[in-house]
Formats: C-alpha cells, sequence, structure tokens
C-alpha cells in the first residue's frame, strides 16, 4: 500500500470510528439532570460505603458489587420522580484489584453508608460524558 492509499485508508477508520462514538453515546440514557457531589468537579469522596450485596451491572456506566466490598462514593445523582436513586462511585479491596480506579454507578439501595467524609456538598447538572458508555 503506497503512502496515498495508506493516509486516505487511516482517515476513513478514523472517520467511522468517530461516527460510531457519536452513534452510541447518542444512545446511552442519561439517568439524571442534576447530581451532589464534594466538589464542582466530584472529584473529591463525599464518603466510604459497604456492599449489602452482589449486584451485576446492566451495562458499561455501570459497577459490579459485591457482597461486603468496600465502595468509595463520588457523586449522587438526584433523580427524576420515578426514577431509580444511582450514585457513583469505585469498589476498593485487595480482592477487587482489577476493578480499582473504575468509576461507575450502582443503585443506592445496594450499599450501606459506612462514613461521610464531606457533608457540605454542592449540587450540579449532569453532562452527556457523566453516563458516556465507550
Amino acid at each position: 500500500m503506497d503512502t496515498h492509499h495508506g493516509l486516505m485508508f487511516l482517515c476513513i477508520c478514523v472517520g467511522l470510528g468517530c461516527i460510531t462514538t457519536h452513534t452510541h453515546t447518542a444512545l446511552v440514557e442519561k439517568l439524571a439532570d442534576r447530581k451532589i457531589c464534594a466538589d464542582k468537579h466530584c472529584s473529591y469522596v463525599l464518603s466510604e460505603a459497604r456492599a449489602l450485596e452482589d449486584y451485576v451491572a446492566s451495562d458499561c456506566r455501570f459497577i459490579n458489587l459485591r457482597r461486603g466490598q468496600k465502595i468509595y462514593v463520588f457523586s449522587k445523582l438526584k433523580p427524576v420522580e420515578g426514577a431509580g436513586v444511582f450514585w457513583s462511585g469505585s469498589v476498593y479491596g485487595e480482592r477487587y484489584v482489577h476493578q480499582m480506579g473504575v468509576v461507575g454507578y450502582f443503585p443506592s439501595n445496594y450499599i450501606n453508608e459506612t462514613r461521610v467524609f464531606q457533608k457540605n456538598t454542592v449540587e450540579i447538572p449532569t453532562t452527556d460524558m457523566d453516563f458516556f458508555c465507550a
């Protein structure tokens, strides 16, 4: 393949990748319009919690939980009426090294909040990136 055809092939692949990514993100449901965080970037941990029971993630926006697993909560979605209450967080523990650092949503009724780190919170709007599925 000469340089010209190689560049054309690369441009087509990158273009198709952008189209696929854009289409995929458009299909992901937004779970809430607002969220509660410790700061305006939701970068600090709100609280620590323990999973009350196992939870299997329904899609890539969510994380799996195992009973007894420690979770750090980063945000709490404010649901619209009739919707479920979801929080976002990351699992922690030596048994879950492969999941550590992965942030995702889970139903708040599957956990017990054991320690609150931030009592002063901010309420901010959610963005499409909050629900991005890669």
